[in-house]
């Protein structure tokens, strides 16, 4: 942690002295005003303002505002930031009848959809709008079980399949329609993990052995066209996809997943990757993230290293 506390930018010393050491946020408060001012943080604080200013048309677009909005949320900012507040409240304004949030997006009319901009959702989005609502503290029961209880009804016996609301029409991604998406999947796990009445539920186990079931099987299985090879395997930060550190963090928050070898079999290939100092260095990259730590693959990274030490620290 010294090398993160030497060298991380203020916004991930804040993260990691509330994430990994559990220091107590008010003592916080002088560096919190620091991670405020700082020009990565205000940019990510403005853009989530204009929430529904991005189409949401490819969910590994790492300009989403939902992915820069749990950012900030990871990093132990909240709602009583202003901007953070204004996304929520953005958000909050479009939910269906069934308790899920909608984004602004567009699916083509040769790929099911209308081809018009419109409020859905699909199940490899609407999870991580319930989980930012539930990270930023909205009330459960009166803003969150709704949504999450319908989204937990689409489960199947190994996990989720691609869904979608009606207003998107018959699209579906590049599948059997058999099979489970392994993103939704992953995503639906990840809301899980933060809800005590499905964290230990049958639903959240099943679902993280079928993810642990696809590792075993990577040569074989590759619903929806979600691969474990190679590029899986590279480290990669933030974790905002399906890949290892993004599979694993995740996993880490359940315990049937911990004591699975399969489990260990992952962890143990991200141990493999530390330095002699027992550091991080990207193996791949977003490219938008030029100019970021985990934005090279040249030297380590502490922002990649604290994702890992993090794992880490759930796992013990």
């Amino acid at each position: 942690m010294d090398y993160i506390l030497k060298d991380g930018e203020i916004w991930l010393q804040y993260a990691t002295r509330i994430n990994i050491l559990n220091e107590d946020r008010e003592s916080l408060a002088a560096l919190k005003e620091q991670v405020l001012i700082d020009p990565r943080i205000t940019v990510y604080l403005n853009d989530v303002t204009d929430y529904h200013g991005i189409l949401v048309r490819n969910h590994k677009n790492p300009d989403l505002p939902i992915h820069k909005l749990i950012f900030l949320l990871d990093i132990g900012l909240g709602s009583e930031v202003p901007e953070i507040q204004c996304a929520i409240d953005k958000i909050m304004e479009n939910k269906d009848s069934n308790g899920v949030y909608k984004s602004l997006t567009n699916i083509p009319k040769h790929f099911g959809g209308s081809g018009e901009d419109s409020f859905g959702w699909c199940l490899c989005d609407a999870p991580l709008l319930l989980y930012a609502l539930n990270k930023a503290g909205c009330d459960y029961e009166n803003h969150i079980k709704q949504g999450v209880d319908h989204l937990v009804g689409f489960y199947e016996d190994c996990g989720f399949p691609c869904t979608v609301s009606p207003e998107l029409g018959k699209f579906r991604g590049p599948g059997r329609k058999g099979d489970i998406c392994p993103y939704a999947s992953l995503i639906m796990l990840k809301l899980m993990s933060g809800i005590p009445e499905y964290r230990d539920s049958g639903v959240s186990e099943n679902t993280a052995m079928a993810l642990l079931s696809l590792w075993e099987n990577s040569l074989e299985r590759h619903p929806y066209m979600f691969y474990m090879g190679t590029d899986f395997r590279k480290l990669k930060a933030p974790a905002i996809w399906y890949d290892l550190v993004s599979v694993v963090d995740v996993l880490s928050n359940f315990e049937v997943a911990k004591a699975d070898a399969r489990f260990i079999e992952m962890l143990n290939l991200i141990k493999s990757k530390q330095d002699e100092n027992g550091l991080f260095t990207p193996e791949a990259v977003f490219q938008k993230f030029k100019g970021w730590d985990f934005g090279q693959k040249k030297n380590p990274s502490p922002y990649l290293t604290y994702l890992c030490y993090r794992i880490f620290g759930r796992v013990g």
